[in-house]
Formats: C-alpha cells, sequence, structure tokens
C-alpha cells in the first residue's frame, strides 16, 4: 500500500528546496564559466535576466503594490521587496523621486560562499545589462537608466548602484553606466518599503522564499534551450545537476528534518519529501529491499512553456546525484507521463 509521509515543519521543507535551487543555478552558469568560457557564461546569464525581467518585472510591480511610484523609486523598490523576500541581503536607499539606490550587500545570495571567486566581472555586468539597465524600456520611460559603483566579483563590498531619470532619452549603450568613484548613502531599516502583513502573512512569504530560488532555475531551463539546443542543453544541465545533487543532499536532508538512513525506502522518502514541499503530491510504496514513488503534478513545470524531452532527464540529475550520496550502490529509475494536461513522475531505487 502507498504510504502517505507528511512534513510537519513546512518551512524547513520549503527551505530545503530554496537551497538546493540556489545551489544548483549557481552550479549552472558555474559550470559554464569553468566549461564553456566567460563569453557562453555571460550570453546565458544576459538571456536569463532578460526572460526574467519580461516575465516578473510588471506584474511583480503590481503584485508589490509599488507601480504608480515614480519610475526611479519603484525600479529600486522592486528589486528591494522582491530580493527580501528571497533570502537576499539587499538595501534601498531613495534620495529623489529620480534617483533611488539598491545594494546587494556582502555576502552575496546569488554566488554563495565560495562561488563568488568563479564569478568572472563580465558575468556579473551581464544581470545588470539584462534586468536594471532595461527597467527603463519596460516602464516606458526611456530616460532611466542604471549607474552601478560596485560590483563584489571586484572585491568590492557589495553590488550598488543606483537608478536614475535623466533630462533626455537614453541610447542602448547609455542604459547602464559604471561610476565606482560614487558611494551610496547608508541604509536605514526603518525608512525601507515593507510588505503588507494582511496580503503577504508569514505563510505566503515562506512560500515566496522557495519559489524565488526555483525562478532562477525555471529561467534556466528554456534559455539554455534556445542557446545551446535540446542535446546540449539536456547534458549540460543534467551533469551540473548531478554534481549539486552530490554536494547538498545532506545539507538538504537536514533541512527536511530526518535520517534517511542509507536503504532505498529512506531514498523514497527523500523524494516523496522534496515533492510534497513543493507543493505536489507524492506516494511512496516499499517493494521489498526496493521502493517506488509517484509523484502526481510537477511544480517545477508551472509556467515553463519551452520544453524538451531530456530536460526531464536535467532535472532529475539533482535525484541521481542525491542518491549517489545516500547509497551508491543503489540505482535510480525515473519515467515522465503527460496525463490530462497534467505530469505524473515516477521513481524506482533497487539495488
Amino acid at each position: 500500500m502507498p504510504q502517505e509521509h507528511p512534513i510537519t515543519e513546512k518551512t524547513g521543507a520549503w527551505r530545503a528546496v530554496a537551497e538546493l535551487y540556489h545551489a544548483y543555478f549557481t552550479g549552472i552558469v558555474l559550470f559554464a564559466v569553468s566549461r564553456l568560457g566567460t563569453a557562453k557564461a555571460e550570453e546565458l546569464v544576459y538571456e536569463i535576466f532578460c526572460r526574467q525581467r519580461r516575465e516578473r518585472f510588471l506584474p511583480g510591480l503590481k503584485k508589490l503594490g509599488i507601480d504608480q511610484l515614480p519610475p526611479a523609486v519603484a525600479a529600486a523598490q522592486y528589486h528591494y521587496l522582491s530580493n527580501h523576500i528571497g533570502g537576499v541581503s539587499v538595501e534601498f536607499m531613495p534620495e529623489t523621486e529620480r534617483k533611488a539606490w539598491i545594494r546587494y550587500a556582502a555576502p552575496r545570495w546569488i554566488w554563495a560562499d565560495t562561488a563568488l571567486c568563479g564569478i568572472p566581472p563580465e558575468v556579473s555586468r551581464a544581470m545588470l545589462l539584462g534586468w536594471h539597465a532595461q527597467n527603463g524600456t519596460m516602464l516606458n520611460n526611456p530616460r532611466l537608466g542604471f549607474v552601478c559603483t560596485k560590483q563584489t566579483v571586484d572585491g568590492q563590498s557589495g553590488l550598488e548602484g543606483y537608478y536614475f531619470e535623466y533630462d533626455r532619452d537614453l541610447a542602448p549603450h547609455e542604459r547602464l553606466r559604471f561610476a565606482r568613484n560614487e558611494d551610496a548613502p547608508n541604509f536605514d531599516p526603518e525608512k525601507a518599503p515593507k510588505l503588507p502583513t494582511q496580503t503577504w502573512p508569514q505563510e505566503r512569504l515562506d512560500k515566496a522564499h522557495r519559489n524565488y530560488a526555483m525562478e532562477y532555475v525555471r529561467s534556466a531551463f528554456p534559455t539554455a534551450l534556445a542557446l545551446w539546443g535540446p542535446d546540449e542543453a539536456s547534458s549540460r544541465l543534467r551533469l551540473a545537476a548531478k554534481m549539486i545533487g552530490m554536494q547538498f543532499y545532506h545539507a538538504t536532508s537536514r533541512r527536511l528534518g530526518e535520517d534517511f538512513g542509507t536503504e532505498a525506502a529512506g531514498f523514497g522518502r527523500f523524494l516523496q519529501s522534496i515533492a510534497i514541499a513543493h507543493g505536489d503530491r507524492a506516494d511512496l510504496t516499499r517493494l521489498g529491499d526496493a521502493a517506488e514513488v509517484r509523484q502526481q503534478g510537477w511544480a517545477f513545470r508551472e509556467g515553463v512553456a519551452e520544453w524538451d524531452q531530456g530536460l526531464d532527464l536535467a532535472w532529475n540529475g539533482l535525484f541521481e546525484g542525491a542518491l549517489q550520496a545516500h547509497n551508491h550502490r543503489l540505482s535510480l529509475g525515473f519515467v515522465h507521463q503527460e496525463t490530462n494536461g497534467g505530469h505524473e513522475l515516477r521513481w524506482s531505487i533497487k539495488k
């Protein structure tokens, strides 16, 4: 009989998923830098952040209730609030209606821990070019640009800069400018914008924190597919996923609050816990020394239109790697089927 495995500590489970996707996204970028070179990694990061900006910026302004603010202030507040929800150390300092600072303080979230040393400045710049420099175009305000004053990847104290509305329209190459001699004012948390608790209760914030990290990988998959083609996207993303799964299995298990042991059924419980933490339904069946997990729904795929079957295997690479850390003597079978417009995923774990 299928056995339910309830997760009693939802926040810990959601954070486990968030940290796994956070690590995976950073791993994808580092993989591109080390295996493909700076130029290819720069292209990948630029296109990922262009995609996120197109899909998230304007709806996010409305969702956060800041779409009626002056453009420079609205853009800076968006990055402050959305990144704050995701657990990023971020600061917001408005000067005027036409000039507002944003600062991603150390330690940087996106290039966590020692990963910072592996990110070329060009890759950090590509993020700014893909998102911050284009906020004015999204707001139909060709006078709005972004001025970067610091980059953590250059050994400076944070990624820092300000939105500024000029007195004239900007040419495309003027939308991002560097001014290393300028310095942001001090951050005052008492003056920073806050989310209303009636529309953003703690449970919604916790889920948003999970989704924030997941969204980076959701954007990376179709972007890699478009840039590299289905075969290369699948193989590269899968290899990066395997390495991240191996490295983060034990940390993820601790977040889930359980010792999963080394048996097949224990890894089945791990998969089931991860699925439930995504918001999907999952059942675990013990089959002697083997186990099967059947998942209904696939939260990761929600909102992702461009897809290839090879990306199924790339995503599952996280769990292939995790199994290697759980017990490298076990094998993992994986099948994905689309049923009545939905998704059914099945894993078999055995010796």
